[in-house]
């Protein structure tokens, strides 16, 4: 299928590097805005639905629902973008989004647990169309700044998502000063957070990265065709390896990370800790899961996409002992531990972009790195499921140790990669 460039792209074909520079600045702005939306729903999800339902137990179902519903948008959001580009596809996602959070704050008003379940399904778009935008940033990169140009966009998300969490409590307030259920105040700053996030890209996400880097391709492969060399020999095997290293550590990151993050308000909760102090230990995790994004893609462009995705298994390790060991009035060292699986998922997500990028053709590329994130948001869901029941059955430091010892994994499966080539 071939795609005609839209308005806008063809004056920027002779020169790539401005418009991945602009196209990196669109994309820092909707991120900024979209990482707002997507930890202010994080911080009160479970909380809310563990105060409709009365139940520990089911606590992990939202994080669940809305990790389901990004796997669908994931699908959705990868297809439109191999389809029309990269820009109807992150706007559609970020509007889903918004829209789930306006039936999260209705089912709060109603206090109907069916209509949370099915909004926070459709909130999901948001968490998807977040990380689909790291995608974007890649399109127009050079292979050797090709981690740089991810963590660049992944940590534009930090302000909003280190803000998003410490307004959980004024956003609850004003809530309640117009009649709505305090907890679902936070869903009120996600649902105009993305609404604003799809509006600046629809407008300003030009050229389309994607259908660019198409369009160059093309150029220089018929440059090639006019000026033939000799032919390399390629390993067919060897990129499927990569692609199933790529996609698993960013899976299992994924699910360790979320499994860890549904249960620590739930856990302090119950140890007599408030919505300001969770907000502010989610704040702190979500921050190091993007704050150290620009160092994260110098070490992985510097010194190559397996040894930093082995560095995430270990630092995940780490994490979940801290966590496990940590006493549940200690804030402190719950930050310490969260912020830890923040850099341990970091690692795991920038090094499995850039394997995913580096091995995935552009003809087929936006659909695979969906489907990808498909089981990336299949992980998250699993996760925050599970999460909720072995706390039940056990406690919360066993959850954090079994993530944390699971995590070593990654190990194995880097280090068979690594010996093929």
């Amino acid at each position: 299928m071939t795609s005609s460039a839209p308005a806008g792209t063809t004056a920027h074909i002779s020169d790539p590097a401005q418009a991945q520079r602009r196209i990196l600045r669109v994309l820092v702005a909707s991120q900024v805005l979209s990482g707002a939306g997507l930890a202010a729903g994080v911080t009160v999800g479970t909380l809310l639905a563990q105060d409709m339902l009365g139940s520990t137990s089911l606590a992990g179902l939202p994080s669940a629902l809305f990790t389901a519903g990004s796997a669908l948008a994931a699908v959705a959001v990868g297809r439109i973008s191999q389809a029309r580009g990269r820009r109807p596809g992150l706007a559609t996602g970020y509007l889903t989004g918004a829209i789930g959070s306006v039936g999260v704050i209705t089912a709060a008003v109603l206090d109907n647990p069916v209509l949370l379940f099915i909004s926070l399904f459709v909130y999901g778009a948001g968490t998807a169309t977040n990380l689909q935008a790291r995608y974007a940033g890649a399109d127009l990169a050079h292979p050797s700044h090709r981690a740089r140009a991810v963590s660049t966009v992944l940590v534009a998300t930090t302000l909003g998502g280190v803000a998003g969490p410490n307004l959980a409590a004024p956003t609850g307030t004003f809530a309640a000063t117009l009649g709505i259920p305090n907890l679902a105040g936070p869903f009120m700053l996600s649902g105009a957070a993305y609404a604003l996030a799809a509006l600046v890209l629809a407008l300003r996400l030009r050229p389309d990265p994607l259908l660019l880097a198409r369009t160059v391709a093309q150029a220089e492969e018929s440059a090639a065709t006019a000026h033939p060399a000799a032919p390399e020999a390629t390993n067919t095997s060897e990129g499927r390896g990569s692609l199933v290293v790529g996609a698993l550590v960013m899976v299992l990151t994924q699910l360790v990370m979320v499994a860890i993050m549904t249960m620590t308000p739930v856990h302090m909760h119950d140890h007599g800790h408030g919505t300001a102090a969770s907000g502010l230990v989610i704040a702190i995790h979500i921050g190091a899961m993007y704050l150290p994004s620009p160092l994260t893609g110098w070490l992985v462009d510097r010194h190559g996409r397996m040894k930093v995705a082995a560095a995430s298994g270990i630092t995940l390790l780490a994490a979940g002992v801290l966590a496990a060991a940590a006493p549940g009035d200690s804030v402190a060292l719950l930050a310490l531990a969260l912020a830890l699986f923040g850099l341990g998922w970091n690692f795991g997500l920038v090094a499995g972009t850039a394997i995913i990028t580096d091995t995935v053709p552009l003809a087929t590329r936006a659909r695979t790195q969906g489907m990808v994130d498909v089981s990336i948001a299949i992980a998250g869901a699993t996760g925050g499921m599970a999460s909720g029941i072995m706390v039940a059955a056990t406690s919360y430091p066993a959850l954090a140790l079994t993530g944390g010892i699971l995590s070593l994994a990654l190990l194995p499966a880097v280090a068979a990669t690594v010996y093929r080539r």
